[in-house]
């Protein structure tokens, strides 16, 4: 890792958070007895309060096997405002060696590419180790981005093919296009940030005003391209086997559904104890809810 990259992001890390999103990580982080919490997503751009705040607790502990990370939901009342936060839970030697394409997960340098802030810690050392593995996560994504993207552009080229490329990978549901709402949102995060992450691994480039061209070695590349055809290959079965795991283990999940369903349908959804322990018992009555919401809109079109 170059002195510039890691300047670079730990500088972006340190980045100011409302007090009520500091607090709360800090809530959870200590209960969790974790190393540190990460806050990212857009209420990190926004700083709005408003919607679910996205936190990654990283734990003590070797690098995990199996399906991770564990996923929660959690409500905090803050000066009689309901904060929302949705928790995704794993060792921070684990998220290092995702975030340095180790694993054949992509969610974990693909999203930490993107902005994050520290918002709790056990410690001042931390700090330096979750530098480390978003300099590897900037890294590993930037070596996929000059593969798939042009042999000459801007950077914005580059990140706009890795997004795209990742999207398509992953099993998730995402509007066309949404590659340049990212790219949008964080212009200044991501201008600069290739050619430091490519410098810090050795990758040489010509740079002639904003035009970028990476001149990359014919087995790198192919080494490179071995590496993602293979992630690619079994990023939507990961993402199913998280998933289904997901619908059992995750805690809170039927408050969340039912904050998700009420905020874009207006239906309110009891969450009863049985429903909390078993939320696919509220199955039917979600259905209903989303039926009648559906009527309504088809009558206000009439």
């Amino acid at each position: 890792m170059s002195g510039a990259l890691a300047a670079r992001l730990s500088a972006a890390l340190e980045r100011p958070l409302a007090p009520a999103v500091a607090e709360f990580a800090r809530q959870i982080g200590e209960e969790a007895g974790s190393r540190a919490v990460l806050f990212y997503g857009s209420n990190l751009r926004t700083g709005s309060l408003e919607g679910v705040l996205d936190f990654y607790v990283l734990l003590p502990g070797e690098v995990e096997g199996g399906i991770w990370p564990r996923v929660s939901y959690r409500e905090k009342l803050h000066e009689g405002i309901t904060l929302r936060a949705k928790i995704a839970t794993m060792n921070l030697a684990t998220f290092a060696a995702a975030a340095g394409g180790e694993k054949l997960d992509t969610t974990i340098w693909a999203r930490f590419v993107q902005p994050a802030g520290l918002a709790w810690s056990s410690g001042p050392e931390v700090a330096s180790e979750v530098t480390v593995a978003l300099a590897a996560a900037a890294q590993t994504a930037a070596r996929l981005a000059v593969v798939l993207g042009p042999a000459k552009g801007v950077e914005e080229d580059y990140w706009r093919a890795l997004f795209r490329a990742t999207y398509r990978a992953e099993l998730r549901v995402e509007a066309a296009g949404r590659e340049e709402s990212i790219i949008a949102a964080n212009r200044s995060h991501f201008e600069g940030l290739l050619p430091l992450a490519l410098a810090a691994q050795g990758v040489p480039l010509i740079q002639v005003g904003q035009a970028i061209e990476p001149k990359l070695d014919a087995e790198w590349r192919r080494e490179v391209q071995q590496w993602w055809v293979k992630r690619r290959r079994f990023g939507k079965l990961l993402n199913l086997a998280r998933l289904a795991k997901a619908s059992t283990t995750f805690e809170g999940g039927m408050r969340y559904i039912a904050w998700k369903v009420e905020r874009h349908t207006g239906e309110k959804v009891e969450v009863t104890p049985l429903r909390e322990k078993y939320p696919v018992l509220a199955g039917p009555a979600i259905l209903r809810r989303l039926l009648r919401f559906r009527r309504r809109e088809k009558n206000s079109e009439l």
